[in-house]
């Protein structure tokens, strides 16, 4: 298998995708999005990202940040979903869901429960023009799947905050879409 490189290169807004567990839809109730957002929020302020913009799907993620610093950002990205993935599978283990069932497997002779697939896709922005552009990616995104007709009926992205709507738990640092 090709090992991707990743150049963390500093002061470049960075596009990053990371997906669940073979793509599974886990991400299927109000309650797990809102916990991903508390995590995402602070990861943006643990780490002093810019979050520009961000959508939540039912299988994946998409973000757009811009380190304030030079941080290794593939293992920043591996915090955040280290802990999500703790948290909601202590919550799903509680409540005894089947779901855990297609998400257990062996590694190293010990059983682990996978919540995301390993490692993150990231693209270097390296103009304002494709910054908008893969904010604007991620705004439309639920449109193109079919989960809704109109971005502004997703709560779970950026879009809402970008037409004057604070009502999500995470704080988005503005980058002028016109």
């Amino acid at each position: 298998m090709v090992k991707l490189r990743h150049f963390d290169k500093f002061e470049t807004a960075r596009f990053v995708t990371f997906s669940c567990y073979h793509r599974y839809r886990l991400f299927y109730g109000d309650y797990i999005y809102e916990l991903f957002l508390r995590h995402l929020e602070q990861f943006r302020q643990r780490y002093d990202i810019q979050l520009l913009g961000y959508v939540v799907m039912p299988h994946h993620v998409h973000l757009v940040l811009n380190p304030k610093y030079e941080i290794a950002l593939g293992r920043a990205i591996g915090f955040l979903k280290a802990r999500f993935a703790y948290e909601i599978i202590q919550q799903w283990k509680g409540r005894g869901l089947r779901t855990l069932n297609w998400l257990r497997t062996m590694r190293d002779g010990k059983e682990i429960i996978n919540f995301w697939q390993k490692r993150c896709y990231d693209h270097n922005c390296r103009t304002l023009a494709t910054v908008r552009e893969k904010i604007n990616y991620c705004h439309m995104n639920p449109v193109r799947a079919g989960l809704v007709s109109d971005p502004d009926e997703w709560r779970w992205s950026s879009y809402r905050w970008y037409q004057g709507i604070r009502d999500s738990i995470v704080i988005v640092d503005e980058v002028d879409l016109s």
